[in-house]
């Protein structure tokens, strides 16, 4: 018998022990789930057992870089209990979930060699609608770059250039639906992209560095700093604002953050690039990253959901 059970931040290990066990390249801890929670408009956390034992997991996100009326959902069911209905169970759960708050459509992520998940998904009317390439630079093994901005160009942390908040939020509104397959998500306003995107958990204002033209913010670079993996940084933006771009101060800023990294005794940088973002995949492919199999995003209708 299938049961379906909503938790609560207290009971978050149950849900982590199985989505690390299931995402094992992707591991969660519970600060970083309620940090992500803080930061959406609505979240669910489910846990589904059969005969009683914890088999299957489920969660949804609204309003967390988001087009409107487009959730996220994810179902992440254990390999030795797959074919048992437990995927049908918690998607038509979640599904009725963000029904309930006036959402039309649904993102997940799948694994690119997950066959077996992907046919899931397109049974129950999901199709394509992007790809993420994961690419991944190893640090023991490069030597400590120079960062060499461009001239004129220079590049500070925003530990040491508090003031420069506002500025990067200007190359935000830039960048931000630049990246192929969010040209229409919803910019969020200042104080929220403020406390979400630059005052997160995982942010650190010494590992978020700022261009400069003379006083004037013209790009900036932040990395995202895990818990679960403590030797791993990630990258999660690169922006510059469109009248500076192709001048080189994306790479000296990508430098900038290399070099922080191997000053702080990460062993490695990860990034996850849309695959037709191509002036960004060849600046980390010039760089040294290489590419790993990254993840597909799939989308589709929450009324064809079980």
């Amino acid at each position: 018998m299938i049961e379906i059970e909503e938790l609560g931040e207290a009971d978050l290990h149950r849900w982590l022990a199985m989505s690390n066990t299931v995402r094992p390249s992707d591991p969660l801890t519970p600060a970083m789930m309620v940090d992500w929670c803080g930061q959406a408009d609505s979240m669910i956390w489910l846990v589904a057992t059969i005969d009683g034992v914890d088999a299957a997991v489920g969660h949804g996100v609204i309003g967390w870089h988001a087009k409107p009326g487009i959730c996220q959902l994810e179902v992440s069911v254990l390999e030795e209990r797959r074919g048992q209905g437990l995927g049908d169970a918690v998607l038509g759960r979640l599904s009725g979930w963000a029904l309930a708050s006036a959402q039309t459509a649904a993102d997940g992520t799948i694994a690119e060699r997950d066959v077996t998940s992907r046919g899931w998904a397109e049974r129950r009317g999901f199709t394509e609608a992007g790809r993420n390439s994961t690419l991944c630079l190893d640090l023991t093994s490069v030597p400590r770059p120079e960062i060499n901005p461009p001239a004129g160009i220079a590049i500070s942390s925003l530990a040491a250039s508090p003031w420069a908040i506002s500025g990067m939020y200007e190359v935000a509104c830039e960048a931000y639906p630049d990246i192929p397959g969010e040209e229409s998500s919803a910019m969020a306003a200042f104080e929220k992209w403020r406390d979400n995107d630059i005052g997160g958990a995982s942010d650190r204002p010494e590992a978020t560095f700022v261009a400069f033209s003379g006083a004037d913010v013209i790009g900036y670079a932040k990395l995202s700093l895990s818990e679960a993996l403590p030797d791993v940084a990630f990258h999660d933006i690169t922006g510059v604002k469109r009248a500076w771009r192709g001048r080189g101060i994306a790479g000296a800023l990508k430098r900038a953050e290399i070099a922080w990294a191997i000053d702080n005794r990460y062993t490695a940088l990860r990034t996850f690039n849309e695959e037709r973002n191509a002036p960004i995949r060849a600046l980390n492919q010039r760089h040294g990253y290489v590419v790993e199999p990254g993840t597909i995003r799939v989308r589709g209708g929450l009324n064809a959901a079980p």
